[in-house]
């Protein structure tokens, strides 16, 4: 198989998926024929095909995806003009200790807010899908660790947790969730987003986006080019 055709058959797969496509389903669209680096190659060229567009091709926690170009937010917006319900600050504060000190117990977080963590938000997030149980302390009560996920690390755009921005003094931390606290766009959406994904979108996705890439001043919002087809 030639070049162009394997990158005209990835660029399908990639546009045409719901999810983050890894380099073990590309190989099986080759039927193993075409190896990781080969592969690398072809999305590195993808990936400079479209750099003058409004879709880009990035690598996150899952896998690669295409998605819209933050400047395409306030076009992107007029598709979906209502905005979410947000979460509160006691969340975002909570999501944020977790991210930057996991794995850690909800005593480790409540020793960090220096308040008792309410165990509807702890599910808030786990049904989000940003946090998870990965283990447990060997101490007494052998309290869960939470951390985070892959999905988690692919709403902010990230392909693993080393892309956070380090956070050294208190004012930078203070700095944060005041960003956090006043977003007021959603977070990466789907084109052609069914309904059930569509009620989890919240403003807090672009906040913590603004955390991972360092940019505090961002309001953009991502929107997924992926969608399947019908």
């Amino acid at each position: 198989m030639n070049t162009v055709a394997a990158k005209r058959i990835l660029e399908t797969a990639l546009i045409c998926t719901s999810q983050p496509l890894p380099l073990r389903d590309m190989r099986v669209l080759f039927d193993d024929r075409l190896g990781l680096d080969t592969l690398k190659v072809l999305l590195r060229e993808l990936q400079q095909d479209w750099a003058q567009r409004g879709v880009e091709l990035v690598n996150v926690a899952s896998g690669w995806r295409f998605q819209s170009r933050p400047e395409m937010r306030e076009f992107l917006d007029r598709l979906h003009p209502e905005k979410p319900p947000r979460y509160t600050r006691a969340t975002l504060e909570t999501l944020a200790i977790i991210a930057y000190r996991q794995p850690v117990t909800r005593g480790d977080i409540e020793d960090v807010r220096g308040v008792t963590v309410n165990s509807l938000l702890i599910k808030q997030l786990e049904d989000r899908g940003w946090i998870e149980v990965i283990g447990h302390r060997e101490t007494v009560g052998r309290p869960a660790l939470f951390a985070t996920t892959k999905h988690f690390l692919d709403d902010l755009g990230l392909e693993s947790l080393d892309q956070l921005p380090l956070l050294d003094t208190p004012e930078q931390r203070t700095d944060v969730m005041d960003t956090l606290q006043s977003r007021e766009s959603g977070v990466q959406t789907e084109l052609d987003m069914p309904p059930s994904l569509e009620e989890s979108v919240t403003n807090e996705g672009v906040a913590l986006q603004a955390i991972a890439t360092g940019d505090l001043s961002t309001d953009g919002e991502l929107f997924f080019l992926n969608r399947t087809e019908s």
